[in-house]
């Protein structure tokens, strides 16, 4: 947890930079992002023995990211791009002599491709922010910056407070078989402080604070099982890192497992409970 506060102090103000510039850097930090997490999820699917197709699952990710970051009168949509890539990792698969072999190339390629794709619910999320109140104090700010802020600051107080709750506070630990060091006392610190920050961005895009409590412990418990889901594939491919292009702090995967979890869970609060 210290390596993910301490790389959250570097990539947390790269992102807001990002986000400062607007849509298209965004759409680029997203697209590297994938590029590079996919090409380290089939590395570790790799070494954990499952079979994939390490060239065409990286380019299915990055179809449903290009397809989410395209004007909406550009789009094929998310669930045609996947039927297409279903077919075509098929018709790969079938070059394998072996049948089983052949189905788990084809069932863990597919899975690789979407696990790492649902970074692009990023650009969904700005896509669907709609428009703020004129009277909310991040107007100015935009609905797409604002409602990315949430995401973006909500993950990073659920890690920051996850880490100095349950480092200070210790206790029972749990889920010890995928990451021995997580408590519960973390878990309900890194909770308490994702609900504190999602009630101040609520109440910055004009909505009603209370609503933190619902978004709050959703947005932290999708945090946190996204870095759980990451944990688990390293620990089954016996690796402590998904990499090592970011000295100290192990690979891009590293860095993006909460976010490919809690990105779809704010895209969905906006587009059902705000819009």
């Amino acid at each position: 947890m210290r390596e993910r506060v301490q790389s959250a102090a570097v990539f947390v103000p790269l992102l807001l930079l990002a986000l400062a510039i607007g849509r298209p850097a965004v759409v680029v930090v997203v697209v590297v992002a994938v590029v590079l997490g996919s090409l380290e999820t089939y590395r570790l699917l790799a070494a954990a023995g499952y079979p994939a197709l390490p060239v065409l699952g990286p380019v299915v990710a990055l179809a449903l990211v290009a397809d989410a970051a395209l004007p909406a009168g550009l789009r094929i949509g998310g669930p045609l791009v996947v039927g297409i890539a279903l077919v075509i990792l098929a018709l790969a698969a079938f070059a394998r002599p072996e049948p089983r072999d052949g189905l788990e190339v084809w069932i863990v390629t597919l899975f690789g491709a979407l696990y790492v794709a649902q970074l692009g619910f990023v650009i969904s999320l700005m896509d669907s922010a709609g428009t703020l109140p004129g009277d909310a104090p991040l107007a100015a700010v935009g609905a797409e910056r604002a409602w990315l802020l949430l995401l973006v600051l909500g993950v990073w107080a659920y890690d920051t407070g996850a880490y100095l709750v349950g480092r200070r506070v210790g206790g029972p630990r749990f889920q010890t078989h995928l990451s021995p060091s997580k408590t519960y006392a973390g878990l309900v610190g890194g909770l308490v402080a994702c609900t504190i920050v999602s009630g101040l961005i609520l109440w910055g895009v004009g909505s009603q604070p209370l609503g933190a409590l619902l978004v709050g412990p959703l947005l932290g418990a999708a945090a946190q099982a996204g870095d759980l889901a990451e944990s688990m594939l390293k620990r089954a491919a016996g690796a402590k890192d998904s990499g090592t292009l970011i000295p100290g702090h192990g690979g891009v995967l590293d860095r993006i497992d909460s976010f490919l979890f809690a990105a779809p869970v704010i895209a969905l609060y906006v587009t059902v409970a705000v819009r």
